[in-house]
């Protein structure tokens, strides 16, 4: 079965240029740790194609497309070589590339999802599998790299931002299945759900919102300690020592 925004022409071209962007995110990462040729490209393959990886290999969609897609494949090593030689020009866009990480990261979420649904898996499973479509490569390459991971490090929403598209995607997959929506209205939803993820995360940057830490306390409830009683000496006792307690018992 074939996911609405793949059969778009506009929507693949968004994608590959998501891949690119992902891709010259990783190999940023590893330009600011110093590291090598190679280790920059894997990281840009890591981050742009990490998620589809996990996703596919769960799913049993074997081998993954991320080793078998020549266009992606290609995509994720021209994008190393061009942050290899430009990467001080392309830290200079930094809106440029939160847009378009919020494009591969609505589309991602979406795709994800929706492919999971095609293999007939159930929707708690095809959220999972969404959200790891559009978080886990930049996750795998963090932990790679020795960095705490973007979704944890990021105050900004963005781990929130695909899983409400990961929601909306597996409603509208329920509502094609139960004939509410034909094939160009999923896409229509689609696209939007991929705007409404965009505008989130592009909001959460601009405005600085984030989501709440645990809740500031001072004082600690705990249930009191318990007193347990002593236990009585029901010992038999000698009538000598009995004889030193009466003279004990009378001197007070």
């Amino acid at each position: 079965m074939q996911v609405a925004l793949e059969s778009n022409a506009v929507f693949i071209g968004i994608e590959y240029l998501a891949i690119l962007c992902w891709g010259l995110s990783g190999g940023l990462a590893a330009i600011q740790k110093g590291y090598d040729i190679f280790s920059i490209m894997f990281c840009g393959w890591l981050t742009a194609l990490g998620g589809g990886l996990f996703r596919d290999v769960m799913l049993g969609d074997l081998p993954p497309v991320g080793i078998t897609d020549k266009g992606y494949v290609l995509t994720t090593l021209f994008s190393g070589v061009i942050v290899v030689i430009a990467h001080p020009e392309i830290k200079k866009f930094k809106w440029t590339m939160t847009f378009i990480d919020a494009l591969g990261l609505g589309l991602f979420a979406v795709n994800g999802t929706a492919k999971s649904l095609a293999f007939g898996t159930s929707g708690m499973t095809a959220v999972f599998l969404g959200m790891f479509t559009a978080l886990a490569g930049g996750l795998i390459r963090d932990i790679f790299i020795g960095d705490v991971p973007m979704i944890i490090r990021d105050k900004h929403l963005y781990a929130i931002p695909s899983f409400v598209g990961c929601i909306l995607t597996v409603l509208v997959w329920r509502g094609v299945r139960y004939g509410w929506f034909d094939m160009r209205s999923e896409m229509v939803l689609d696209v939007l759900i991929v705007i409404i993820v965009v505008a989130i995360r592009l909001l959460s940057v601009a405005f600085n919102v984030t989501m709440p830490g645990a809740m500031p306390r001072t004082h600690v409830y705990l249930p009191r300690e318990k007193r347990y009683l002593e236990r009585p000496d029901i010992t038999p006792h000698s009538e000598k020592d009995k004889d030193m307690k009466d003279v004990a018992d009378r001197d007070e």
